[in-house]
């Protein structure tokens, strides 16, 4: 009898194969799951003592993963908001190995909620995001800063003055003027409503009426599911953010509702300032947004190594109405800066 040994030698090298992948990825795993922390173990959560003219106080941050060369710092909007929107993050980012981490800004959530109004500034805010940066050892090695919404304010105005710490900037859903922001609303989604339901809108706004349960009944339907969140159901993360709103801070510094701006950051306009931002920059937009996605297209035309993600199905938290289209760019810019590259080109499907 004779037999064939190559069936055999291609069976042992497959057997070899699958156990040196698995072995690979093993230890993958065991590095993006590794813990610096020291003693008590607390699932990469720090409480970071954060020095105001009005005291110190802590914020509550919590790393996933480790990646010696991609660590991406959230900044959630609001202000007032909380982490807790970005934990669609955990199904996409793990399984590319890069490394990312909540942070609930001071006011929010997990962190201390002082009630002192002098506290709530741009300017402060940005010092307190410089020393989260020092507190968790981000370096321009490896520190990506990604704000969405209040926190693409809050990363614009970090990155115009601390750049030199930055890997790579993502500006999510934010434009980078306030005044036209407001035009945007009243000029341009405003229009797209049921007249008859504009005008009790602005019925309530006119009166500043703005507790009374109506008029938030008549903004979700009309303009939160519409330009927010486009999902008929929305995801539980984004709920629990959404409950668990610090309004102190959101009325004074957004003012009542997404419905325009008229707080603190009413007057807020970076666009001039653009163009000294260096550092690789995404600008994501989207079609049904409450941000101008033309807007945002020419933000990334300003900065001086900008990338674009349009999402065409998705509204302001593209995360969710327009997923597989926000991560997958969102990732392949990520990869991009970590291979030296200064921007990206990307697409929508």
């Amino acid at each position: 009898m004779i037999i064939s040994v190559r069936p055999l030698a291609s069976l042992t090298l497959a057997v070899l194969f699958v156990a040196c992948s698995q072995r690979e990825e093993s230890s993958a795993l065991k590095t993006y799951f590794k813990t610096d922390e020291t003693g008590v173990q607390t699932g990469g959560i720090k409480m970071v003592p954060v020095q105001t003219p009005k005291g110190t106080y802590h914020v509550w941050t919590k790393r996933f993963g480790n990646n010696p060369r991609m660590k991406v710092l959230l900044l959630h909007g609001g202000p007032g908001a909380t982490h807790e929107y970005f934990e669609c993050f955990e199904s996409f980012l793990p399984q590319e190995g890069i490394e990312f981490i909540y942070y609930d800004q001071l006011g929010s959530a997990y962190s201390d909620q002082p009630k002192d109004k002098d506290l709530w500034t741009t300017e402060r805010f940005v010092e307190e995001v410089e020393q989260v940066r020092q507190a968790l050892g981000l370096n321009k090695e490896n520190f990506y800063l990604l704000g969405h919404s209040w926190g693409g304010i809050l990363a614009m105005e970090y990155a115009l003055k601390y750049q030199q710490h930055l890997k790579g900037l993502i500006i999510s859903n934010m434009m980078a003027s306030a005044p036209e922001y407001d035009v945007y609303a009243q000029t341009v989604l405003a229009k797209q409503m049921d007249p008859a339901i504009l005008k009790q809108i602005r019925a309530f706004e006119s009166r500043k009426d703005f507790e009374n349960p109506k008029y938030m009944e008549l903004l979700i339907p009309n303009f939160y599911m519409e330009h927010i969140c486009r999902l008929k159901e929305w995801p539980d993360p984004l709920n629990r953010a959404f409950a668990k709103m610090n309004k102190d801070v959101y009325v004074l510094m957004q003012g009542p509702s997404e419905f325009g701006l008229s707080g603190r950051l009413e007057k807020w306009d970076r666009k001039a300032g653009l163009k000294n931002i260096s550092v690789p920059t995404l600008v994501v937009g989207a079609k049904y947004d409450t941000m101008d996605p033309e807007h945002m297209k020419w933000i990334s035309m300003q900065v001086q190594n900008g990338s674009y993600l349009l999402c065409p199905n998705g509204s302001h938290i593209d995360m969710y109405d327009d997923q597989q289209v926000y991560m997958a760019g969102l990732i392949k810019f990520l990869k991009g800066v970590d291979e030296g590259k200064k921007t990206v080109a990307l697409s929508s499907r």
